[in-house]
């Protein structure tokens, strides 16, 4: 199977790449490398079955060519991080919906037999007060002008292309609302709160909890998350759906905060920072943040293999290893 990533030297879009590959796919990925780094991808440069092409996906010339020879495209490619969205919130607006738009297009014209995979969040649930999301809930954004909430925006409108290009041209799509991903080579310099605590915690600095640290979230390592994507892509009956994808655990911010400090032996303590400290503005945040699960066990068998005790330990032993070197 030959599988294009957009976004595939970031995050999550690299563990995609590395999984992938591990399976005995080939892999192409482009990037601009404007949040993710050539260092998540290089053990995989000397691979024969890997391509790697630095480029927008909203200018790229090679996009037509790498969707007519792709089984599968995963759109992960997206500006994401509050600090981000609230730095160029312009930028969020143009590349978060005129990338996934130019992704369908070439599709349709090349390729609309390929299955493709989206990645949107579970930012767009909004201001929904259940205490777990399910896939069927409301999604309520309040009015008014913060831009906090152009990234959601930006992840609803994907959505909602996906199904107009699914209705016109009989694309296979899955969408994937994806909560609270973690793991090694995320970065905390957007605002990502584990590996900034991880950081914290390892040299024994204060760590910043942003408000009162009562807002829960609920963890998933990327290595499940890629195996979750991968099920839901495999899966026919999943296309044309949405599908929450995650772990279930909920977790306050201060109670991560505090874990982390025992997982690591450290001294540090909790620190807590205004929104408007931490950001230069005030922002709306959610108190809650938790999937319901159901409709992606139900379509795949999906069980996560790393519980966050597991991937907390994995993700210290790393810090501290980068640490020494």
């Amino acid at each position: 199977m030959h599988v294009v990533v957009t976004g595939g030297a970031g995050f999550i879009g690299s563990h995609l790449a590395s999984y992938h590959l591990a399976r005995g796919d080939s892999v192409t990925v482009v990037d601009d490398l404007s949040t993710g780094t050539l260092k998540n991808i290089l053990p995989m440069l000397q691979n024969p079955a890997f391509q790697f092409h630095k480029a927008d996906i909203l200018v790229w010339e090679g996009l037509k060519h790498a969707v007519s020879r792709a089984d599968r495209v995963y759109h992960m490619a997206a500006i994401v991080g509050v600090k981000k969205v609230l730095e160029d919130p312009r930028a969020v607006m143009a590349i978060n919906i005129a990338g996934t738009e130019r992704i369908f297009r070439a599709v349709a014209d090349i390729r609309p037999d390929v299955q493709v995979t989206i990645a949107s969040s579970s930012e767009v649930y909004g201001f929904n007060t259940n205490s777990s999301f399910s896939e069927s809930d409301d999604i309520i954004l309040r009015s008014g002008g913060r831009l906090r909430w152009c990234y959601a925006v930006t992840k609803l409108a994907d959505e909602f292309l996906a199904y107009s290009f699914m209705y016109k041209s009989g694309i296979h799509v899955v969408i994937a609302r994806l909560f609270n991903t973690i793991g090694p080579r995320q970065t905390g310099k957007y605002g990502m709160v584990v590996p900034n605590f991880i950081h914290q915690a390892v040299n024994n600095l204060p760590m910043t909890v942003y408000g009162d640290g009562t807002q829960t979230r609920s963890f998933c390592d990327v290595r499940d998350t890629v195996v979750a994507l991968d099920l839901l892509a495999s899966t026919p009956s999943a296309n044309g759906e949405i599908v929450n994808v995650g772990n279930d655990a909920e977790l306050s911010i201060l109670g991560l905060a505090k874990l982390i400090a025992q997982r690591a032996g450290s001294t540090s303590c909790q620190k807590f920072m205004s929104y408007v400290e931490a950001y230069g503005m005030e922002i709306d945040e959610i108190s809650h943040r938790r999937p319901v699960l159901s409709k992606l066990h139900s379509l795949t068998g999906f069980k996560p293999k790393w519980d966050l005790r597991k991937t907390l330990d994995d993700l210290i032993a790393l810090e501290r290893g980068s640490e020494r070197q």
